[in-house]
């Protein structure tokens, strides 16, 4: 007798059928072996080598005194006026040091500089682990033309599944909403190949490592 079943039919029989087969999992221990060979260097150097290679801006701070004097230089070499920053943590910082900021989103429009934390550095390829959990959300990592992010030495890992063991760690089951893995400032070729930055996000982005482990 001639099978009369389509293609189609064919096909999710074959997938039923193989769904129903019990097979050992080829790569029992897949999720334990590292994604890159073991380094000896310090996960500071490797993330600030490859931050810079994407066009990042990478400034370590032995302590918030040097945090506040580099940021201070910078917004002054740059002539930045509206810094806006949400996050209840840098806020305090900055009001410490009478540091001025926008703390709500009056204007937002005009925002030069969006100031954020985040949830983790990924030194293997100089990444950003961002999440709307803080309250900076998605915007202030977005809209502006500047991007800031001050993070410190504990956030710093090797490899993004370290990033996404620290996010589970955090979080528990309540993961954030969104996680976004930012590497360097926006950029395309789409036109006539030519790479612009900034072209869907901030054109400039700039790394403040603290150090918190002393």
């Amino acid at each position: 007798m001639k099978d009369t079943t389509t293609p189609k039919e064919q096909l999710l029989k074959k997938i039923r059928k193989a769904l129903l087969e019990k097979h050992d999992n080829p790569y029992p221990n897949l999720e334990d072996l590292p994604l890159y060979p073991a380094t000896d260097e310090m996960l500071e150097v490797i993330f600030a080598e490859e931050l810079t290679k994407v066009s990042g801006s990478f400034v370590y701070c032995e302590n918030e005194i040097h945090f506040i004097e580099n940021i201070l230089q910078l917004a002054e070499e740059k002539k930045w006026r509206k810094i806006y920053c949400w996050e209840p943590k840098l806020q305090e910082l900055l009001n410490t040091y009478e540091y001025p900021f926008y703390a709500t989103d009056k204007d937002f429009e005009l925002a030069e500089v969006g100031l954020t934390l985040c949830e983790a550095l990924i030194a293997r390829n100089g990444s950003i682990l961002l999440s709307n959990a803080n309250a900076a959300g998605r915007r202030l990592s977005i809209y502006p033309h500047q991007h800031i992010v001050v993070a410190y030495a504990s956030q710093l890992v090797l490899d993004i599944k370290d990033a996404f063991k620290l996010i589970k760690l955090k979080y528990g089951n309540n993961l954030p909403t969104m996680l976004s893995v930012t590497t360097g400032p926006s950029r395309t070729a789409d036109i006539e190949k030519t790479l612009v930055l900034g072209a869907h996000g901030p054109k400039e982005l700039f790394v403040f490592l603290l150090d918190d482990l002393n």
